[in-house]
């Protein structure tokens, strides 16, 4: 990881530094603010195509969800009668 200082233009722009636009191989990025500072992500060109096949191995079933979600219920149950 690596840090390198921009300075913001009278316009509010700031450029991204070659290497690091090199590197993400793209042209757009997505800019999120998170209040006291901002995280800039590379946006693919096409973002339909760069998520093909992301999630092609099988996830869990409905069930496994459920059942986790119905343990954590009862653990959260089971802390709160605990801490009165």
């Amino acid at each position: 990881m690596t840090a390198t200082r921009a300075t913001v233009s009278r316009n509010g722009q700031i450029s991204v530094p070659a290497a690091v636009r090199h590197r993400w191989g793209t042209r757009s990025v997505l800019v999120i603010d998170r209040g006291g500072y901002a995280i800039v992500r590379p946006i693919p060109e096409d973002p339909v195509t760069a998520l093909e096949g992301a999630y092609a191995a099988a996830g869990g079933t409905t069930e496994d969800a459920r059942a986790a979600e119905r343990a954590a219920e009862e653990a959260a149950e089971q802390r709160r009668v605990a801490g009165r």
